[in-house]
């Protein structure tokens, strides 16, 4: 392919000004009106509407079959969804790159890459099929208004369109579009299906195309490494301009990847992969922390994996710069508390300079925008708050300086848990409280009226504050028994001295350790935040870090590892109390910006499984290593490594495999699934199901599909119109239907159509009934065999 991947300056568009600016794309298909928008489809001569509004260069597809959707597939396939459901989402801005570098080219068997068995020469290999390959966004003409844009056209045999966009320094604008053919005289098409599963038997079909105007007759060899293949080779005659299908029949073993090279003569070869799953029940176990030293943990495999379904996945990610990431990004879409709202206040306030100090830039429209919705739910909370509500609100409040009315909302906060406090000492209080939650609510006082010492009374205030306050937990330290009520009284509180170090004790004393190695702080029963809530142990975990500051003796790091395996994006440690701690906990552990490389290898007892470089530049979220893991089941011991070590990087090992299904039947549920006794490729057929289950339930059914097997919209829309389904969703091979509510005793019986696309023997997954949100009521079919003819 080399001696037609090169395009340097061939296709002329016409539109450069003098030392002016182009924007070039190539991308694939209808592409560029769905990236382009009007602006592409104006300058294309369509009057089609828009899709979407970005980008560039496009394919027109030329075969006469379409792929089932697979990675290098020619038409991508998208998942369907009813009832309202969204649709795609629309494509990320891109960073400028964009030439797409080629992959190597996958190892075959002996004599299946590089020549017939004969000797002769073997055809040239395509396997590079992006749907995108140019973006520049910045081509700066010469004096003559023209450009030379050197590119590596890809492997698709097909029409691609170029789109530029010019505009001169003086502001004056214009466009062109030009295409270009990507085509060989003869060649070969398999289609492939997205996936497989293990035990299936497909019959592939293979497209042999002539454009010449001679009938050609040539070797065909299709040779597949990761499964079987029969009848592989054979010799097939092509009339002029004409195309034949050829069936080979494939027969996948256990779950893993495939390749399939297919060749036609000396004349094209093309290589493809799909994926072949598992049948079995999804059996997953994951462990977590940080890569501050190497991780030794200790996991068990099931004895019954299905042959290749054992894999292990390690995923690093930076742990105080991904989680401040994080939690901008979903901080706005949860639930509206007054601790949730206060969080965000905070967060918004203080993220400029967290950034800066992990090596980030913040991006002060979102943090505005933030900022404006934080301050709306935090000003109507502050109307006429309680002690405990302005507990909450004036550290963020107080984190707008620039902000006047924030300012003076903080300042006003303040004053007031000052003047709440008792001639004792104490904060807050009231019927029915104990002294474990009193001593809390002090703790937190004397936290909110410290963060107001920019002026010399909020000094004087503060120290005052602090004096009595400290006096509270000296007198009532015998009384401090658990390690949370400790933890917050170092943290938040005033504690000092001889107080100090009987706290950090009994934190110390007060820690758990795991069998991997991580530690964290348990909540002993009865122990209460200031609110009257009990703390999550994500919560008096993080609470332990920030009192163990400082403390040689505390294992940091460990709980650290803990800290980072239970925070989950999108949902953080729990609530707005908990976020806020949790932060402010790994902040203090990770405050290190991270080293510009770092090595991350996975071993089983003792050998490297996988391994891989962790780039802060290039990976500026998440490095993702995965490997098949054969011989998993029983105890293995697992080593996560980093070098250098850095205890601001994150980890998530997972290990999972497949195990055979069961039928499963727990709180009162049954189904039953009928399926086709014996298909036939491109006719609709009927698949039914019966289910049983107690009244006012929210149902939902999921049936995994065999490859090739799509579902008729037609008959889904059916079933939302007849109120049977409130909706479904049809994506990776899987069906879900929600059932609409049903009266007592109802039976419940839905028919679906659908429509196999490939031949052979093939298997459905499991079939599942239950109720969201309830483990404990469900049921369960293991997967059956289909025939398609």
């Amino acid at each position: 392919m080399k001696q037609r991947s090169w395009m340097s300056g061939a296709v002329g568009l016409g539109v450069g000004f003098v030392l002016g600016g182009v924007m070039i794309a190539v991308v694939t298909g209808e592409s560029v009106r769905r990236l382009m928008g009007s602006s592409a489809a104006a300058l294309a001569g369509s009057a089609e509407p828009p899709e979407e509004s970005a980008g560039f260069m496009s394919e027109r597809p030329k075969k006469a079959m379409k792929s089932f959707g697979s990675a290098n597939a020619y038409d991508d396939e998208v998942g369907s969804r009813g009832g309202g459901g969204p649709g795609a989402p629309p494509m990320p801005a891109a960073a400028p790159v964009m030439e797409l570098a080629a992959p190597p080219e996958p190892e075959m068997e002996e004599g299946g890459a590089t020549a017939d068995k004969g000797g002769a020469a073997a055809a040239p290999t395509r396997a590079w099929f992006p749907e995108t390959f140019l973006f520049e966004p910045l081509v700066v003409t010469d004096a003559n208004g023209s450009a030379t844009v050197p590119v590596r056209v890809p492997d698709r045999l097909t029409q691609w369109r170029v789109l530029a966009l010019a505009h001169s320094r003086s502001g004056a604008q214009a466009g062109a579009v030009t295409s270009f053919a990507g085509t060989l005289p003869t060649y070969v098409d398999p289609v492939l299906p997205p996936f497989l599963r293990a035990g299936d038997t497909v019959r592939l079909p293979v497209q042999v195309v002539n454009t010449t105007d001679k009938a050609v007759e040539a070797s065909l060899k299709v040779d597949v490494k990761g499964a079987q293949v029969e009848a592989g080779a054979r010799t097939v005659r092509v009339p002029a301009r004409g195309s034949v299908v050829e069936l080979v029949t494939v027969k996948a073993g256990g779950a893993g990847p495939v390749t399939l090279r297919a060749s036609l003569g000396d004349t094209d070869a093309v290589v493809r992969d799909f994926d072949v799953w598992a049948t079995g029940q999804p059996v997953v176990q994951t462990r977590g922390g940080s890569l501050a030293a190497p991780r030794t943990l200790s996991l068990v495999g099931p004895a019954d994996a299905q042959a290749g379904s054992e894999r292990v996945r390690l995923q690093v990610y930076p742990g105080a710069l991904g989680m401040v990431r994080a939690e901008l990004a979903a901080v706005e879409r949860r639930p509206v508390d007054v601790a949730g709202d206060a969080y965000a206040l905070l967060l918004a306030g203080q993220a400029p300079e967290l950034l800066k100090s992990l090596g980030e830039t913040a991006d002060p429209a979102a943090l505005k925008a933030l900022s404006l919705v934080a301050t709306q739910r935090v000003l109507r909370a502050a109307r006429a708050p309680s002690i405990e509500v302005a507990t909450r609100l004036a550290e963020g409040a107080l984190a707008h300086p620039d902000n006047p009315v924030l300012a003076r909302l903080g300042e006003r906060l303040v004053a007031q848990v000052a003047q709440a406090q008792r001639p004792d000492g104490t904060c807050q209080g009231g019927e029915g409280w104990t002294l474990q939650r009193l001593l809390v609510a002090t703790a937190n006082c004397a936290r909110t009226v410290r963060a107001a010492q920019g002026t010399p009374e909020g000094k004087q205030r503060a120290a005052a504050f602090t004096v009595r306050a400290s006096g509270v937990f000296e007198r009532y330290l015998p009384q401090v028994k658990d390690g949370y009520t400790a933890a917050v009284l170092l943290a938040e509180g005033s504690a000092e001295g001889g107080v100090a170090d009987a706290l950090r004790t009994r934190v110390r004393e007060a820690l758990k350790t795991g069998t991997d190695g991580t530690a964290w702080l348990p909540v002993e029963p009865d122990t209460v935040r200031a609110d009257g809530e009990m703390p999550s142990e994500a919560e008096a975990t993080a609470m332990a870090v920030l009192a163990l500051q400082g403390d040689a003796k505390a294992p940091l790091a460990d709980l650290g590892a803990w800290l980072l395996a239970h925070y989950t994006p999108g949902l953080g440690w729990g609530d707005g109390q908990a976020n806020r701690v949790g932060l402010r906990a790994a902040l203090a552990l990770f405050k290190d910006p991270l080293p510009a490389q770092v090595r991350v290898s996975v071993a089983r007892d003792g050998q490297v499984v996988t391994e891989g470089t962790y780039d802060t530049k290039a990976l500026r979220e998440v490095l993702a290593l995965e490997a098949a893991a054969p011989g998993s089941a029983g105890s293995h011991t697992w080593t996560v490594r980093a070098e250098p070590a850095v205890p601001g990087l994150g980890f998530s090992l997972a290990l999972s495999a497949a195990v055979p299904w069961k039928s499963e039947v727990k709180g009162g549920l049954q189904l039953a699934v009928t399926g086709p006794k014996e298909a036939r490729v491109g006719q609709l057929t009927n698949v039914r199901v019966q289910v049983g289950a107690p009244s006012s339930l929210p149902l939902r059914f999921q049936q995994e599909l065999p490859a090739g097997v799509q579902v008729d919209p037609a008959s889904l829309a059916a079933l939302v119109a007849s109120g049977q389904v409130s909706s479904w969703d049809v994506q990776d091979g899987a069906l879900s239907l929600d059932l609409s509510p049903r009266e007592q005793g109802a039976p419940v019986q839905v028919e679906f159509r659908v429509l196999p696309t490939l031949a052979g023997t093939l298997q459905a997954g499991a079939a599942r009934l239950g109720v969201p949100g309830r483990p404990d009521i469900t049921a369960s079919l293991p997967p059956t065999t289909w025939a398609v003819r």
